[in-house]
């Protein structure tokens, strides 16, 4: 970007304010910074207060969806007031505005499940009650514990670890990833991605930008990462085809297999009763597959998992 005056910032980043997100939004900005040789400062952070922060008492799927995440960068980002948002994309909508590109997706961290208050899933005590407001997590819980009872855990990493130490939970899950960058590494106890499929894109920071703004998706394609990137378009793809929403349990596995992407997936009644799994193998860049793979679990599931999709994703 030409004529920049001295001490002005280059990029500005807009994120969520929440310090898990301020996390992934200076982890992008040193990426930055370090790929093109900027002084610290380089980049300014801007940040906002989501829709979704502000409202910590019912279940996303209730209140307006994923979109309580990025509508106030979206609007932000249109105006030209930022020039590049962060997200945890598994948190952005699987249909995104034109007017928006994905212009980097950072080199993918842990895509585990970490689970707190026991050692496994066959250590939670018989009958216990297990926060979340993830219908993913409930769902897979429900399927392998049934015993359990699931209550409605919302807020941001720190919250959700005082209410489980404060007693309203005996259980927990939390992002491996979103641990790690609060310097949360050893809390709670990883689960095997293999037999607890993580949620799509998680673990994934993606920094959106406008899509007619060549100068910024040129600077950001600096820290894109293509192993990562085909791994997540591949688990949004499937994402489309499922019609998946806020109220949709799916869980999926997407990683290198040789020259290949090898997928994973399962979905699931909101009562984690009914379970419909599937695999497929394909080329990097081949979206055809995981939406093919997609439209056959749907075709496979039972009524109580098929209500749960075909909405707007």
């Amino acid at each position: 970007m030409a004529d920049i005056p001295r001490n002005h910032p280059v990029l500005r980043l807009g994120t969520r304010q929440s310090p898990l997100a301020m996390a992934q939004a200076r982890e992008t900005a040193n990426r930055l910074c370090a790929a093109h040789g900027w002084a610290e400062g380089a980049v300014e952070l801007v940040p906002v207060v989501a829709s979704g922060d502000k409202i910590q008492d019912r279940p996303l799927a209730e209140i307006g969806g994923k979109a309580l995440w990025t509508k106030e960068l979206d609007a932000w980002l249109a105006a030209g007031e930022i020039d590049a948002s962060v997200h945890s994309l598994k948190d952005v909508e699987t249909l995104r505005p034109e007017q928006f590109t994905l212009g980097a997706i950072l080199e993918r961290a842990d895509r585990r499940d970490r689970l707190l208050g026991a050692a496994s899933i066959r250590a939670i005590p018989q009958g216990a009650v297990v926060g979340t407001s993830a219908p993913r997590r409930a769902a897979q819980l429900l399927h392998a514990r049934p015993d359990c009872k699931v209550v409605t855990f919302r807020g941001n990493v720190a919250t959700r670890m005082a209410k489980l130490a404060s007693g309203e939970a005996d259980a927990t899950f939390l992002a491996a990833a979103g641990l790690e960058r609060l310097g949360e590494s050893g809390v709670g106890t990883p689960l095997d991605a293999q037999d607890w499929l993580p949620a799509p894109s998680q673990g994934a920071i993606a920094v959106e930008c406008r899509s007619d703004d060549q100068e910024v998706r040129a600077l950001l394609s600096a820290i894109d990462h293509a192993a990562t990137r085909a791994e997540v378009l591949a688990e949004r793809a499937l994402l489309e085809a499922l019609g998946g929403t806020c109220h949709s349990p799916i869980a999926v596995l997407c990683e290198q297999d040789g020259d290949a992407l090898a997928m994973r997936a399962a979905i699931y009644s909101a009562d984690g009763a009914d379970r419909t799994e599937g695999e497929a193998r394909f080329a990097a860049g081949d979206l055809d597959a995981p939406r093919a793979l997609g439209r056959d679990l749907l075709a496979r599931a039972t009524p109580a998992i098929r209500a749960l999709f075909g909405g707007e994703p």
